[in-house]
């Protein structure tokens, strides 16, 4: 089993990148990959929620995971989250993965049918057998899922020995001291609910994987920065300050990757294109609504960020 230092710290979730038509856009994947590498984070989580993977088809996650590590290979630590509706589907991804040399490979449970633990288990270990060379991390996000990770299906999963822990986005802070007291030493909880990284942290998490890490990496960088410096007034400040950010990411009329792409164009030039429909673009008021995030993020950065 490989060490897990090199999961420890901020791990954006790397958002969908498209052309003006919906297509995958490889130049604009190997931009946001760069933009990544210049700002220091400790690595990417790709073809997640943020990365809109259940819109897409695996031929579209696999070109994107292909330019992913055309620029990222030896730069950054990659997670390629690789679960499909159907094993067969996701057992290929995890193939694709580790031929291409990911770090690791991640996975929800299956979705829509609420199957029993031992059903989840297995899909799990077939993804995992699939890529025998690779660790593999658990996904929790019963609130989008519909299936929580119960401490008796992780003890069950850490008989596998390349499960080396959790990406945890259930809201219950406390889901985090019981995932990595299962675990143990030789194990791992990223925190999900970006809102509260601090609070992650504090009860175990060794690092976070988030969807808005994109916007402002620079800050959540700073975050934990000051965790390790122990410095909690601040902290609590700054994650405070993250929260108002959060907070009007979610509040347009357009998804939030909607918004966040947007936001991400305006401040560091990164054109990423359009979500995919089901999900919402910007409506008329959501291109106000992204320069005041956009303002926003620089005032706090001026205000917490020394270079």
């Amino acid at each position: 089993m490989s060490t897990l230092a090199k999961y420890e710290g901020i791990i954006p979730a790397f958002y969908a990148a498209y052309d003006a038509e919906g297509r995958v856009s490889p130049a604009a994947v190997q931009s946001l990959v760069q933009y990544f590498i210049d700002k220091g984070v400790q690595g990417i989580y790709v073809n997640g929620s943020s990365g809109e993977c259940i819109y897409q088809s695996p031929e579209d996650r696999k070109q994107i995971l292909e330019v992913v590590m055309e620029v990222a290979r030896g730069k950054l630590t990659v997670i390629n989250h690789v679960a499909c509706n159907n094993t067969e589907d996701s057992m290929e991804l995890a193939r694709h993965s580790e031929a291409l040399g990911v770090d690791a490979i991640a996975a929800i449970p299956p979705i829509y049918f609420k199957l029993p633990e031992k059903s989840i288990a297995a899909y799990w270990n077939a993804i995992s057998e699939a890529a025998p060379q690779t660790d593999f991390i658990i996904y929790n996000i019963p609130q989008l899922a519909g299936v929580s990770l119960t401490p008796s299906l992780y003890q069950e999963m850490k008989k596998n020995p390349r499960v080396i822990g959790v990406k945890n986005s259930s809201m219950p802070v406390q889901d985090i001291q019981s995932f990595a007291t299962i675990g143990g030493a030789d194990s791992i909880v990223f925190n999900g609910p970006d809102e509260q990284y601090l609070g992650g942290r504090l009860m175990g998490a060794r690092g976070g994987i988030g969807g808005t890490y994109g916007v402002m990496p620079d800050l959540f960088l700073q975050l934990e920065k000051l965790i390790q410096l122990g410095d909690l007034e601040q902290v609590q400040a700054l994650q405070f300050k993250i929260n108002e950010v959060i907070a009007k990411l979610v509040s347009g009329s357009g998804h939030l990757y909607a918004v966040a792409k947007e936001v991400l164009r305006v401040n560091e030039g990164i054109d990423l294109g359009p979500v995919r429909s089901p999900l919402a673009n910007l409506g008329d008021q959501d291109w106000d609504l992204a320069r005041e995030i956009a303002s926003l993020i620089q005032d706090i950065r001026a205000s917490y960020v020394k270079e």
